[in-house]
């Protein structure tokens, strides 16, 4: 096992709870390795490094390879979000002498997981002046965290007879900011210390913010679990930290790109935004985020651009889809089909199609395509498992596979199984870990 890259991990997991977090996180290696911001450059030729962003919220690594673009990339492609809750346009109210947070749940949560947790809110608050605003509260030891409260066991019969989708409703994951004693003077008094618990709240934020309440209309704030990621079992074999789908993937294949060298194809990473909704929006793998990005990388490696070089460089192309499997949970057995489930511990998961009972909304990979990829993880002596996420008639899942295989491109998923997915704390093992990152350094090098 990879020590320093487990290390590498957890910091990257702790510093990175937003896709703008990931995307500086990134970038700040990069640099460190000798990557510079495309704009840097006039003409690429074979070994230049460079990045491109998108909204502070993507960002794609490319090294330029022996070989013309059009012969194909080798590309790793992974997503940096991950479920949480956002705070809405107009989020601060006060409600019987509490203060909260109104939110918006993002992507495919358990509602009641995120009730009773110790939560921070990281993000940026944009002001009408250019300005903005970084805010991050909730991680240090010395600052305070947030939460969403919950109905004490003696009072929720009604509660407990509803389905667990529905006894929290997505209303009610409003997160408690702070609060007052309630007043015992005269009506009169009562009236003067209307919403007191709000103004407390907003005056701290002008403290320690400089922002104002209008200023929530240009924001983006995210509600996450506080903490750092955490060694896992006696053992140490685990690791239990938020957000590792997908940035298990996103750091391995990140840590892959920058300590391999491009050799005859041209490489590159892509993190996106917005696989967890559907990879909608600009920075989401469904708009033409990708292909804009390589158009960028063609015009200055190419004298003679042309729409057909860069059809014929994305056909062309292999691709690792970058993204977790669910690990067999021995606890509920009955959901997987054992010999084709995904094991923690058990090294890289490859999964040929994605999709839902009649693999709706599938990628598909070609065997022949496969067979290469097979060939080359035998060769670099890395430990795979060929794995589907559950049951065929249970549920399913998709990633970012089926938006770049609609280039014609080969892919396949490729990623690191994990336990309670989609929850506020999930499992990994070090070893998958590590051997995603053996994976992605070998699947680069592939011609």
């Amino acid at each position: 096992m990879n020590e320093q890259l487990i290390i590498d991990y957890k910091n990257f997991l702790n510093n990175g709870k937003t896709e703008r977090e990931c995307v500086e996180q990134i970038i700040k290696l990069a640099e460190k390795k000798g990557y510079k911001n495309i704009s840097k450059f006039k003409n690429l030729k074979s070994g230049d490094k460079v990045y491109i962003t998108k909204m502070n919220k993507a960002v794609a690594l490319f090294e330029i390879g022996l070989e013309p673009i059009e012969n194909g990339l080798n590309i790793l492609g992974a997503h940096i979000d991950s479920p949480r809750l956002d705070a809405k346009q107009n989020p601060v109210y006060e409600k019987d002498n509490i203060t909260y947070m109104n939110t918006h749940y993002y992507g495919g949560i358990k509602k009641y997981q995120w009730t009773t947790i110790p939560l921070a809110i990281h993000g940026v608050v944009c002001k009408k002046d250019g300005s903005t605003v970084n805010v991050v509260i909730g991680e240090n030891n010395d600052e305070p965290v947030f939460c969403i409260s919950d109905i004490l066991p003696h009072l929720a019969q009604d509660q407990m007879k509803d389905k667990a989708s529905d006894f929290i409703k997505g209303e009610d994951l409003d997160v408690i900011m702070g609060s007052v004693s309630p007043t015992k003077a005269s009506d009169d008094s009562k009236k003067s210390e209307k919403e007191k618990s709000k103004k407390v709240i907003l005056a701290l934020l002008k403290e320690m913010y400089g922002i104002d309440e209008a200023d929530f209309e240009s924001a983006e704030l995210e509600i996450v679990p506080a903490g750092k990621a955490r060694d896992m079992g006696l053992d140490r074999s685990m690791i239990l930290g938020y957000g590792q789908d997908d940035r298990s993937c996103a750091f391995a294949s990140v840590a892959a790109m920058l300590e391999s060298r491009a050799g005859k194809r041209t490489t590159c990473t892509i993190c996106v935004d917005k696989e967890e909704i559907g990879s909608v929006g600009a920075t989401g793998m469904a708009s033409n985020l990708f292909e804009n990005m390589v158009a960028e990388v063609i015009a200055l490696t190419d004298s003679s651009y042309s729409d057909l070089t860069l059809r014929r460089c994305l056909a062309n192309s292999n691709m690792l889809s970058s993204d977790v499997n669910a690990a067999y949970d021995p606890m509920n057995a009955g959901l997987y089909d054992k010999e084709n489930a995904s094991m923690l511990g058990g090294g890289v998961t490859f999964q040929k199609y994605t999709g839902s009972r009649g693999k709706s909304g599938a990628s598909d990979a070609n065997p022949e395509f496969i067979a290469k990829v097979r060939s080359a993880m035998y060769d670099s002596n890395v430990n795979y498992q060929m794995a589907e996420l559950g049951k065929v008639d249970q549920g399913g899942g998709g990633t970012i596979a089926y938006h770049a295989a609609r280039y014609g491109m080969n892919v396949l998923d490729a990623g690191v199984a994990v336990l309670s997915m989609h929850a506020p704390w999930e499992i990994t093992s070090k070893e998958d870990i590590s051997q995603m990152y053996e994976c992605c350094k070998a699947f680069l090098i592939i011609s």
